[in-house]
């Protein structure tokens, strides 16, 4: 199979959560331990961190990888969703996994994939885990796709556990109280490994330091120890909290032996784009006017997301926004959050999992937020664009899927 024909497969062949939704979702790490074994466990042969969260584990796994890459570390790095490329979710200092890779693991062990019926993130998963494996990463920073207790990733015994916040997000699955997430998400707690918690939260503090407790682990809360934040080229001012956890999970590798100075912590910080490629996290991909996509999806993203829109308030004349979600978010737990005096640009993301952009609009215009329905997220953007004025700000967003479309 050429590597379109690889990758056309995995899509089809197998359910994927983030294109279809709670239908490819399993509660289980059997089949992770199964493939595991099978490819003679490579997870064991590289150390690691893993970075789980509701908001911010993308942007803190790349800084994480950055730093450390800037330290002269071999880094593998394991994230998820790509935007553009499948290749994006597997990187070694910054270079994604070769098409070669993928068609070989896949044509290698398709047959065993069939037959143990494994979703497409288990089978990333490990192809990821071999791949660090095989060629000799220093340390790989591994990003939770969803959750963190069940999550496939959760088979590995890092260096440190990183837990960035906690909001209430897939809660279909993981529970519908911060304290139930919590939980799920503090899964990736493992026996006398560190735990850097990154925000303080009052619902969340006691399942953390219980579950760091019945596992003899040390944690530690970044906010509560960091005063001194360094710049970084991940633009935004909520990435001030992921700097602060960014800092205190390299002071607990420090502790293990890993050699990072500081000047390669600001180094690194401020060379996350370039050492690793992430795309999508306050993007700035026009000036005038300016426009701004952001993958940030859920309450807290979003709060955070307008936030910083509004601290630019006074240098733009008018918002334009173009905005999809999917179909299975709530979207009266976030329709409050975006601003009535703007000019709305509604589409359907580009999967299965989609909401049509009539009953986005229909929901949104319930509450004063007008605007006009578009066959797809580029053809919305480029109405924006002709709408607009040079000095003017567009905001694209809603969905990682959206944000995909237009970079």
């Amino acid at each position: 199979m050429t590597y379109q024909d690889t990758i056309n497969w995995m899509f089809s062949q197998l359910p994927m959560y983030q294109r279809q939704g709670k239908v490819a979702f399993k509660k289980d790490l059997s089949n992770t331990l199964i493939l595991a074994d099978y490819l003679n466990n490579p997870e064991r042969n590289f150390k690691s961190i893993h970075v789980a969260g509701t908001n911010g584990k993308g942007s803190t796994s790349h800084m994480l990888a950055s730093v450390l890459q800037e330290a002269g570390y071999r880094v593998g790095l394991y994230t998820s969703p790509h935007l553009k490329d499948f290749r994006e979710r597997i990187k070694i200092n910054g270079h994604v996994i070769s098409k070669q890779y993928v068609t070989g693991f896949i044509k290698r062990n398709k047959v065993f994939l069939e037959v143990n019926a494994l979703s497409f993130f288990e089978m990333t998963v490990g192809m990821a885990f071999e791949y660090f494996s095989r060629e000799k990463v220093d340390i790989a920073v591994i990003e939770v796709g969803l959750g963190g207790r069940l999550d496939s990733t959760n088979i590995i015994i890092p260096e440190v556990s990183v837990i960035t916040n906690i909001g209430l997000d897939h809660t279909q699955f993981l529970g519908e109280t911060l304290e139930a997430i919590a939980f799920e998400k503090g899964g990736i707690i493992k026996r006398n490994t560190p735990v850097v918690i990154g925000e303080t939260q009052e619902e969340t503090v006691s399942v953390f330091k219980d579950l760091a407790h019945r596992n003899n682990s040390k944690i530690v809360f970044a906010d509560q120890e960091v005063t001194k934040v360094f710049e970084s080229d991940l633009l935004g001012s909520y990435q001030s909290k992921n700097i602060k956890t960014v800092i205190q999970a390299i002071k607990k590798l420090k502790v293990k032996g890993f050699e990072v100075s500081e000047q390669h912590l600001k180094t690194g910080l401020l060379n996350t784009v370039n050492n690793t490629g992430l795309l999508g996290r306050w993007q700035v991909i026009n000036e005038a006017p300016k426009v701004v996509c952001d993958t940030g999806h859920n309450r807290e993203g979003l709060s955070y997301v307008m936030g910083q829109i509004q601290t630019h308030k006074e240098n733009y004349k008018h918002l334009h926004i173009v905005l999809g979600v999917v179909n299975d978010k709530d979207l009266s737990a976030i329709v409050d959050l975006f601003p009535k005096n703007a000019t709305y640009y509604f589409c359907k993301p580009n999967i299965p999992r989609g909401l049509n952009a009539n009953t986005l609009k229909r929901i949104f215009s319930e509450h004063r937020l007008l605007g006009d329905v578009y066959n797809s997220a580029k053809e919305a953007y480029m109405s924006a664009l002709k709408k607009s004025d040079l000095n003017d700000f567009i905001f694209i967003g809603g969905s990682t899927f959206v944000v995909a479309e237009i970079i």
